[in-house]
């Protein structure tokens, strides 16, 4: 359920708060007072696509939130697959914000989100059903939806549904391997071309980077040996110079001499002696590592010429040396799967052919159990247009067999004669916008046993209705209300009488700028916002009096208000 709307800077509104309750909320007030920027907003927290054009004039950014209490399972199930997470106590806050810049962001219950997933998500919150381009009687898709909601077949669409994508990908698989014989000729020439030229340079994991420090090693060798000479020399000293290790030799013969004067001095001539040991031990280590250090150009010319062969590969097989082996292993993967495409294509060919008898029976039992659920509607949908003043109007469901598709092999559509000895055509090419408004009501009657967690909206459902019809869709429009929420915006005073909650859309202009406010009503409010509906400018006594006496007759009074 809706609980509350939310909505700053959009067109004339400023700054508005709705709270809106369960059963009929009926919403109404003069033409262009902003009644349709309602739908706009709800529309975009929907996820719908907006202009920056919404953005009341002078402000940066606009921003609308939804608060649900009472989510359904469906939306609670599509949360999670969404990855996020209603509330405990199943609300949902869904906030959208509209800047000048183009740029915007969403939120679904404090985290960041898409507007393509405040789409999906709002797909099982609302309906909306407004004026005729907008009616979802017209989409080629819906009819069958409808049928299926009807026939409860949502198992058996979906059974069918797994069907047909394993057909689609086992054609794809098909059309995969059916190469003509001059493509797989040339397939076959060039990966043997690069399985030999990869395999002829014998490559082994590890050697790049092991040539690399190879390279770097030699082109330094000099200045390597160098130092390992200098550091022995330090050491252990040349020709001209004794050496750290005779130093230290010395100063532990020194300090050994008086040890038996200076007791305390032991340790440390022992620590002297150690050093010397240290010493001789590195300056042998500084010896051998020294003599390893060999200069040979004809080892650094092979290494270089191993690197250019690597360096070469990368450039044609992969930028790196994992990628190099990745391509080889790819490449002997393809040329078998290309040798033994013709066997594979015959087994692929013997699946298909099963699963598609598989996929059409499916497609078929669909389809029949759709006849029957065409049955149901009509029969239904029927006595819901008789009482709806529409008792001479027949409507048929026609049924035609079509390519196999997400939805099975049929094409349904809905057909309207609405006189007698007219044959039926297409709702879209006959059907006012009075008798459409009538048959969504009617249509969305029979269905209300489906998506009960959702709230409806009818946006000037009424158009093109007055009277007793008129009086009989807002009856409707309370039945529907009975188990779910419903918001309805109106121009009728007969449907706004019937609603449990009334709300007034009002337009004032105050120190040159048009604000739109929206505020509920109590009784003495209603009669009075009635009585305008009714009469236009002039409220009179006996219109005040007409609005009461509605009011009455549909059980509202100035004491339970």
């Amino acid at each position: 359920m809706l609980s509350q709307l939310y909505i700053e800077n959009i067109a004339v509104i400023e700054r508005v708060t709705i709270d809106f309750s369960n059963q009929l909320n009926v919403l109404t007030g003069e033409t262009g007072a902003g009644k349709s920027i309602l739908i706009d907003a709800i529309n975009a927290i929907l996820g719908q696509r907006t202009s920056r054009d919404l953005i009341r004039t002078g402000a940066s950014s606009a921003v609308v939130s939804a608060l649900f209490t009472e989510i359904s399972g469906e939306t609670e199930k599509t949360l999670e697959s969404l990855g996020f997470n209603a509330d405990e106590d199943r609300t949902l806050l869904l906030q959208r914000e509209i800047n000048s810049s183009g740029k915007g962001s969403c939120r679904v219950n404090g985290r960041p989100a898409t507007v393509s997933v405040l789409k999906e998500i709002g797909n099982t919150l609302i309906t909306i059903h407004g004026q005729n381009e907008n009616y979802e009687l017209l989409n080629a898709d819906i009819p069958i939806q409808y049928l299926d909601d009807i026939g409860g077949l949502s198992s058996q669409l979906e059974e069918y549904r797994q069907a047909y994508y394993g057909l689609k990908q086992l054609k794809k698989e098909m059309d995969a391997l059916s190469l003509d014989e001059s493509q797989k000729a040339r397939q076959i020439d060039l990966l043997t071309y690069q399985l030999q030229e990869l395999e002829a340079a014998d490559l082994q994991r590890g050697e790049l980077e092991e040539l690399v420090n190879k390279r770097t090693l030699f082109q330094n060798s000099e200045k390597i040996a160098l130092a390992f000479q200098e550091a022995k020399e330090a050491v252990s000293g040349n020709e001209e110079s004794s050496g750290a290790l005779q130093a230290v030799q010395t100063a532990a013969d020194a300090i050994q001499e008086i040890v038996p004067y200076f007791k305390e001095l032991q340790p440390l001539s022992e620590r002297l002696s150690a050093l010397t040991y240290e010493l001789d031990d590195c300056s042998e280590e500084l010896r051998s590592y020294g003599e390893q250090i060999e200069y040979d150009p004809n080892e650094l010319e092979a290494i270089e010429e191993r690197l250019d062969l690597y360096y070469r590969l990368m450039r044609k097989y992969g930028n790196t040396e994992d990628e190099l082996f990745d391509y080889y292993e790819r490449a002997q993967s393809d040329l078998e799967a290309i040798t033994l495409s013709d066997e594979r294509l015959r087994e692929l060919h013997k699946e298909y052919e099963q699963a598609e008898k598989h996929t059409q029976a499916l497609a078929q039992e669909l389809s029949e159990a759709r006849k029957k659920a065409a049955k149901i509607f009509v029969g239904k949908l029927k006595a819901e247009l008789s009482f709806l003043d529409m008792p001479g109007l027949r409507f048929l469901v026609r049924q035609s067999t079509c390519d196999l598709n997400r939805y099975g092999c049929d094409e349904i559509q809905f057909l309207i004669s609405a006189n007698p000895g007219e044959p039926p055509k297409p709702l879209s090419k006959i059907a006012s916008g009075g008798e459409l408004s009538r048959i969504m009501l009617g249509v969305k009657t029979v269905l209300s046993g489906s998506n009960l967690g959702k709230t409806m909206i009818f946006d000037e459902i009424d158009t093109g209705i007055s009277g007793s019809a008129a009086q009989k869709v807002g009856l409707k429009l309370k039945e529907a209300a009975a188990n779910r929420q419903v918001l309805c915006v109106t121009h009728s005073a007969q449907i706004a009488a019937l609603g449990n909650h009334h709300f007034l859309i009002k337009k004032e202009v105050r120190e040159g700028r048009t604000f739109t406010g929206v505020y509920p009503l109590d009784f003495e409010g209603r009669k009075r916002e009635l009585a305008r509906m009714i009469s236009g400018v002039m409220v009179t006594d006996l219109t005040l009096k007409s609005a009461e006496e509605m009011l009455a007759l549909a059980g509202f009074s100035n004491e339970s208000s």
